[in-house]
C-alpha cells in the first residue's frame, strides 16, 4: 500500500477516534479517554507529532494514577 494512502487512512480513523472522545466529554457516556488514547495510538503509527503527543499523554496519565495501583520496583 502507498505511503501516502496509509497516511490518509490512519489520518482519517485516528481523528475520528480522537473526535469521538472529544464529543463523549460533553455527552453522557463512559469510555471518553479510550477513545483518545486510541486515536492517538493510530495516528502515531504514522505521524511523528502524534507519537510526541501520545508520550505526553502518557506521562500526564501515570501522575494521574493513584500510587496505591502502581508497581514498586
Amino acid at each position: 500500500m502507498p505511503k501516502r494512502l496509509r497516511q490518509i487512512i490512519a489520518f482519517s480513523v485516528g481523528s475520528f477516534l480522537v473526535l469521538t472522545g472529544l464529543v463523549l466529554i460533553v455527552l453522557p457516556g463512559p469510555f471518553t479517554m479510550p477513545f483518545v488514547i486510541a486515536g492517538l495510538v493510530v495516528l502515531a503509527v504514522e505521524f511523528a507529532w502524534a507519537e510526541r503527543l501520545l508520550a505526553k499523554a502518557k506521562l500526564h496519565a501515570n501522575k494521574i494514577v493513584p500510587k496505591k495501583y502502581k508497581k514498586s520496583k
